[in-house]
């Protein structure tokens, strides 16, 4: 595991997960918790640009190409953040888990992010969207904001909604009370008004081009899939949850044979975990939990990486990415990618591969 080579995506053939990540001009790929775009016959991969030292964002979120998987050219950064102050994306805030999108119907690039404020830590807890007419970029920053204000989740029940909490006898967490509190939407309700918390997340485009918003919420302890509206800017406002109080995160989707599946991590800060693995037979759910799909050393902790996205290949392929988090130069994190293989009953299965082929 952990495989050291420069000949890895970057410039060479092959994909070396955990390797060592350089660019064709040979500048280490800086494109943390990213997510890839197919468009006209390229690859788009757009990730975080992390500094050397420290973990807010001074470049924006860099962009970069290839039509092999392995070869990757820097585009440059195709959302830069502002120096004015006090702007939603200013210098110093913190962008993460960038995800960019086609819509069809306004020939239209969307990129959204999990946004938290200059000089607010992680209280924020904003989607933000930005959008292009090329998939390189430069983006435009559209707007942020917290999730469908007003709007209850489609799959909470009327008893639940009619629940009123008092948040101050529910200052100690993890207690048995204040676990069913949660299960029932204590934090749903609290943050009804302005809208739900959205950190760690990705997008999904179903066969039908419409888009979901798929996000860590209520205090990274359940996570949420929100609609977007048709030009995939907004929410529409229809949302569920999915396993609350579960603490999940870096949440990654695929759909094949009419079967959604998702990834996720454990909340363990920038250590890894292990993952979880959840399948619906439709993205309004019912979600229903599996052991994870990993096999192998170190499958108990996703290798030492945490997802971040899954890329759908043709030819019913899928790519599993993953992030090897390095908290001391979050700059130099390293890659996981992973070809995803399937059971005989249609399951997820992700084996440690030292070097593979993407055959495209």
């Amino acid at each position: 595991m952990n495989a050291q080579s420069a000949n890895s995506p970057g410039k060479g053939k092959d994909i070396v997960p955990g390797g060592v990540w350089n660019d064709v001009d040979g500048k280490y790929i800086n494109a943390h918790g990213g997510g890839v775009l197919h468009y006209n016959g390229k690859y788009y991969w757009f990730g975080e640009h992390r500094p050397d030292k420290g973990f807010s964002t001074q470049a924006g979120v860099t962009c970069y190409s290839s039509t092999d998987l392995c070869n990757w050219k820097y585009e440059g950064i195709s959302l830069a953040v502002s120096e004015e102050a006090g702007n939603d994306i200013e210098k110093g805030c913190i962008i993460e888990r960038p995800k960019v999108i086609y819509n069809e119907k306004t020939k239209t690039f969307v990129m959204w992010f999990h946004l938290e404020l200059k000089g607010k830590g992680y209280e924020a807890a904003r989607a933000g969207v930005a959008i292009s007419d090329t998939p390189a970029g430069p983006y435009r920053f559209l707007y942020s904001g917290r999730v469908a204000p007003g709007r209850y989740p489609q799959n909470m029940t009327t008893e639940e909604k009619a629940i009123v909490w008092n948040m101050d006898d529910y200052k100690e967490w993890w207690t048995p009370k204040w676990r069913e509190a949660v299960n029932k939407g204590l934090f749903v309700k609290r943050d009804l008004k302005d809208g739900q918390m959205s950190r760690d997340m990705t997008l999904f485009v179903d066969d039908d081009g419409k888009a979901y918003h798929v996000y860590s919420s209520e205090e990274n302890l359940t996570l949420q899939i929100a609609e977007l509206t048709d030009d995939y800017r907004k929410h529409s406002g229809k949302y569920i949850r999915i396993a609350p109080g579960g603490h999940n995160e870096a949440p990654a989707l695929l759909k094949r044979n009419g079967m959604y599946w998702m990834i996720t991590s454990g909340c363990t800060g920038w250590a890894p975990n292990e993952a979880r693995m959840f399948s619906a037979p439709s993205i309004w759910g019912p979600w229903t939990q599996h052991p994870h799909p990993f096999v192998g050393k170190g499958a108990e902790k996703t290798y030492g990486g945490q997802s971040t996205f899954i890329l759908s290949l043709p030819g019913d392929k899928f790519v599993f990415m993953a992030d090897i988090w390095k908290p001391d130069s979050l700059m130099y994190s390293r890659y996981i990618w992973l070809p995803i293989d399937f059971d005989e009953a249609g399951k997820p299965v992700i084996v440690w591969q030292d070097s593979w082929k993407p055959g495209l």
